[in-house]
């Protein structure tokens, strides 16, 4: 296994040798505080954001572009610069990678709510699956009583692990289901199995759902 570098976020979304901090729901990347702005702006804001080290601001600017279709060579440039220089502060619904389809996750996703409030919780996981001809990313839709990273841990423990989480979880991706979170045990039975559903029929290689 190669070694984590001081600040580079692990497996489990989470930063060896950097404690980040929670942020707020306010924060939620689905409110898109930037969506009115030009994209002048929305890139001079990440410029200074990584300059500054701010981790939140520039990881607004960085979703902001990529909802919206940027090149994915400019928002792998973009992550990689605020991970140099904003560690600490990147909130964890940002990924670490470029993923294409990650706005239709978010389109979705957001599409579904819940009635009633609970213990469990409605979560993602990328997968590898660069040796699939429908690679290189994956899905995985789960549901659970732990919170999202802590279940993603277990799974790559081996711990009630899903075999495709086990062998090629990547990432947790929080943000598309920050909403999906405190259900109800039926509601978020419910929403896995139909978000599932609805990620395949938007053409996504997905797992789980059950």
């Amino acid at each position: 296994m190669a070694a984590v570098r001081p600040g580079q976020r692990t497996r489990a979304g989470g930063c060896a040798g950097v404690k980040r901090a929670r942020r707020p729901a306010a924060a939620a990347p689905a409110a898109r505080p930037l969506a009115t702005l030009a994209k002048s702006r929305v890139e001079a804001q990440l410029r200074a954001a990584v300059a500054a080290g701010d981790g939140l601001a520039g990881a607004h600017c960085i979703h902001e572009l990529w909802m919206r279709g940027e090149f994915a060579a400019n928002i792998e440039a973009a992550l990689a610069a605020l991970w140099q220089n904003a560690a600490a502060s990147i909130p964890e619904w940002l990924p670490m990678r470029y993923v294409d389809w990650l706005p239709r996750l978010y389109e979705v996703a957001l599409s579904f709510s819940a009635r009633r409030p609970g213990r469990c919780n409605v979560y993602l996981v990328l997968l590898d699956f660069a040796d699939r001809n429908r690679g290189p990313y994956g899905i995985y839709v789960g549901m659970s009583r732990y919170a999202p990273a802590q279940r993603f841990d277990q799974h790559k423990a081996g711990i009630h692990a899903a075999g495709s989480v086990l062998r090629r979880g990547i990432e947790l991706l929080a943000g598309p289901t920050l909403h999906l979170q405190h259900l109800a045990r039926s509601e978020a039975l419910r929403i896995e199995a139909q978000l599932a559903e609805a990620l395949r029929d938007a053409g996504l290689l997905v797992e789980g759902g059950h």
